[in-house]
């Protein structure tokens, strides 16, 4: 294990880290709202912290193994959750606990969408700016991005790239070199959040609203600068921009730059992942606008299609946009939303859930079990197109969806024992283990009113949907640290 390399790099990547306080800086300087000291602050805090633990192992340049990139990351987000609570607690526009502080943090870097926060609309610009920058930088990976353009680190790029991508397959590489697939892939980020925000603008948003939402939209963060969420605007033409770019980052950023580079939609034709998350989406869809129309929830059919499918789109990909409390909606419709969550975003994407392929993958393997039960003899491979799967992924995503399973279990009961009521309990785990955000019952509209024991919980729950489990997990068996 080098934990003097580990050691440089996390005091580099913390260096960098602290630069991110600078555009707050600017805002709060524009917007003269009084809150310059806490995030200039938190800048030299984090600069200095981060100087501290590089100089004494600056000369550490040993190539790292995957098991190295493992601890890397799960430090670095572990880190980066406090560092990034950092002006939030210091500021006395809007008194933050510690806990309230790390939570809010880890929500916005984890791209969940969840908030402590009461009264978004009177909160100063450079904090309302910052929460929205946090879901953007989290939101294609930190590590991935220190990939693409710090070479200096001087590591195996592949190991931090797999510790922090998500998807059971993480070996496919866009370009000869690991350094070009994560720029390839920040490129593509970038555009989208570009267009996105110029979209919004020409929607009706202010450049504020507009640029502080395309962060949180591209990255599928939820975090919005108003209470109402989307539903603060009020406005069809809004929505639907949402919806077409809530849509788009919940594909496979792979997808879209072999269509890029191709300029061919056949890469999403082909790609079966693809096809049945549009699918899922659709069903789900139709269901939730067809039920809200027959119980009249709302006046016409128009209006059902249109908050329905909206809110279908942000379940679906994880995002946490709202604009209409569902959580009152009738029937099984609150309940359904938030177990579409559970399949999420395509691996690949920049949303959360168990990732569109692990479902269908294991969908299949139900299938191939049924055809055995009637043909014992019969070799029955599991197929993604027209490729038959390497059994060892198989063996892979039957792990992750038991641990998952286990996970979830154990954190909804300790979150039960605190004092949550079970609807609570159980939503709240969902949401923030989905990187979704907004609950059911107690956490429908905010986590503010539960106590400091479950905030803790869940954001180990944020950090573990986040890193897709695994890379957390790993690190408490006593076999990853023997040598």
């Amino acid at each position: 294990m080098q934990f003097k390399a580990i050691l440089r790099i996390i005091g580099l990547l913390l260096m960098v880290f602290s630069t991110t306080m600078l555009p707050p800086i600017a805002v709060s300087l524009i917007f003269e709202d009084d809150n310059f000291w806490p995030f200039f602050d938190a800048f030299i805090l984090l600069l200095f912290a981060g100087l501290l633990l590089w100089l004494p192992n600056r000369n550490s340049r040993k190539e790292m193994r995957l098991r190295d990139g493992f601890i890397v990351v799960a430090m670095f987000w572990l880190v980066l959750g406090l560092a990034g609570a950092t002006p939030l607690f210091l500021s006395n526009q809007h008194e933050m606990s510690l806990t309230d502080a790390v939570f809010e943090s880890m929500s916005g870097l984890t791209t969940t969408g969840a908030t402590v926060i009461i009264g978004l609309d009177s909160l100063p610009q450079s904090i309302l700016y910052y929460r929205q920058q946090m879901q953007w930088l989290g939101g294609m990976g930190i590590i991935v991005l220190a990939v693409a353009i710090m070479p200096m680190l001087g590591i195996g790029g592949m190991q931090l790239y797999k510790a922090e991508t998500p998807g059971p397959m993480k070996d496919n590489k866009l370009t000869p070199r690991i350094t070009e697939t994560a720029k390839a892939l920040w490129y593509i980020y970038l555009g989208l959040t570009i267009a996105c925000a110029v979209a919004y603008w020409a929607a009706g948003m202010s450049w504020f609203d507009a640029i502080g939402h395309s962060f949180a939209t591209v990255a599928i963060g939820g975090f919005s600068t108003h209470d109402a969420s989307m539903g603060f605007f009020n406005s069809t033409t809004i929505e639907a921009v949402a919806m077409v770019f809530m849509l788009l980052a919940g594909v496979n950023f792979s997808l879209h730059f072999l269509a890029w580079r191709s300029f061919s939609l056949r890469p999403y034709q082909q790609d079966e992942e693809f096809r049945t998350y549009l699918k899922i989406l659709f069903l789900v869809a139709v269901t939730t606008c067809t039920y809200l129309y027959v119980t009249h929830t709302f006046a016409t059919a128009p209006e059902a299609i249109q908050r329905g499918l909206f809110q279908v789109i942000s379940m679906g990909t994880t995002t946490g946009f709202t604009t209409a409390q569902y959580d009152t909606w009738p029937g099984f419709l609150p309940v359904l939303l938030l177990m579409l969550s559970f399949v999420g975003g395509c691996a690949g994407s920049t949303g959360g859930g168990m990732k569109v392929i692990r479902v269908l993958l294991l969908f299949k393997q139900g299938m191939r079990e049924v055809i055995r039960i009637i043909h014992p003899n019969a070799q029955v491979p599991v197929r993604i197109g027209d490729k038959p799967l390497n059994e060892r992924v198989m063996e892979s995503i039957w792990g992750f969806f038991s641990l998952y399973i286990a996970s979830f279990s154990v954190m909804a009961l300790l979150l039960a024992a605190s004092g949550l009521d079970l609807v609570t309990a159980f939503s709240a785990v969902a949401a923030c283990m989905n990187n979704l955000g907004p609950g059911l019952g107690d956490v429908a509209a905010n986590y503010a009113g539960i106590n400091d024991l479950a905030k803790w919980v869940l954001c180990f729950a944020m950090l573990l949907g986040r890193l897709e489990i695994f890379t957390i997990l790993v690190l408490l068996t006593p076999a990853f640290w023997r040598n």
